[in-house]
């Protein structure tokens, strides 16, 4: 199904500006007489950016002509590419403006062709792009990451990061979808709880209450409770998660989880059991001691003869083991 967009010559990396590869021809034309895309991956026009384009079209107008189609049944011409210098043109009350018109697109084409034209640049955000990848995704009946990576020249680790925002309610959604970016909810708070909420060991949990968890986390990082500082707090989470798993101490953690989401002034750094985090520093130990070990087995000893120090250490490793293991009541083999 996803063959049908290639059709007339459009191909995943084609610099086209058109899934039909046909363009109609430059021209100039009222201002007024262009709209929107309804498919553009980006909805959200922060002012700063956009007054420094402006104060740029002031001066010497606008050189690059806007890419548009004329919709079947409509006067207007709509913007495959070029709307923020549209609505400086706009701004500013600029009469005409110049434009490539290209043959209308399909939904499916229209959405690849903006992705092709754009390729995420980096002033973008991220859930009004998941948002038209998830209209691409419909309809194509698509949901391989490797795939709508070559669709819509995102990167595949793009895609992934996308469709997990699709994952949660619209409510939480468009709290990335405010205009004003001081009230805006960064994505990058979504997808690095996501490992959290979906983890099996929290799944599991009698309790569990997927967009209640995703409420009280909220809170607590827009206030700076629990010791949250950073959305990168929440890899320490997933982080105390998997050592309780490793240890057989989910039960406990669970609890503790519990008590975390239920009051604010518990931190996160409650989570790290005791014995977990014991049975991680022991861990470590034993994979740097296995590591001593094959390489003390793999020496020629006559080789090494003339390095003193070496010997010195050797002794004083063996005295400490040999404490260690009588502090242990362990004896030596």
């Amino acid at each position: 199904m996803t063959n049908e967009i290639f059709r007339g010559g459009f191909v995943p990396g084609d610099n086209s500006t058109n899934a039909k590869s046909k363009t109609l021809g430059p021209a100039t034309v009222p201002t007024e007489s262009l709209q929107p895309n309804p498919h553009n991956p980006r909805m959200l026009f922060d002012k700063a950016p956009l007054k420094t384009l402006e104060e740029s079209i002031r001066k010497v107008g606008v050189l690059v002509p806007l890419t548009v189609y004329k919709a079947s049944g409509s006067d207007h011409y709509t913007i495959l590419d070029g709307q923020r210098r549209w609505m400086c043109a706009k701004s500013i009350g600029l009469r005409d403006v110049p434009i490539n018109e290209v043959a209308e697109p399909s939904v499916a084409q229209n959405i690849v062709t903006m992705f092709q034209i754009h390729k995420l640049r980096k002033d973008w955000e991220l859930m009004p792009t998941a948002l038209k990848l998830g209209v691409l995704m419909d309809a194509l009946q698509e949901r391989r990451d490797k795939q709508l990576a070559v669709l819509t020249a995102l990167d595949v680790a793009v895609v992934s990061r996308c469709k997990k925002l699709l994952t949660f309610p619209t409510s939480f959604q468009e709290m990335m979808l405010f205009s004003d970016p001081n009230d805006r909810i960064k994505a990058d708070f979504f997808i690095e709880l996501y490992p959290i909420i979906t983890d099996r060991l929290i799944v599991r949990a009698e309790w569990y209450n997927r967009d209640e968890i995703t409420k009280r986390f909220l809170n607590k990082y827009q206030n700076h409770y629990s010791e949250f500082k950073s959305i990168t707090d929440f890899r320490k989470i997933k982080q105390y998660i998997t050592n309780a798993r490793s240890s057989g101490h989910e039960r406990q953690f669970l609890r503790r989880f519990k008590l975390l989401l239920d009051d604010d002034s518990i931190g996160i750094s409650s989570l790290d059991i005791g014995p977990s985090k014991i049975h991680r520093k022991a861990q470590q130990i034993t994979k740097a001691i296995a590591k001593i070990s094959d390489e003390l087995r793999a020496i020629e000893v006559t080789e090494y003869f003339g390095e003193e120090e070496l010997w010195r250490v050797l002794e004083t490793l063996s005295e400490i083991v040999r404490r260690t293991l009588a502090r242990a009541d362990r004896r030596e083999p």
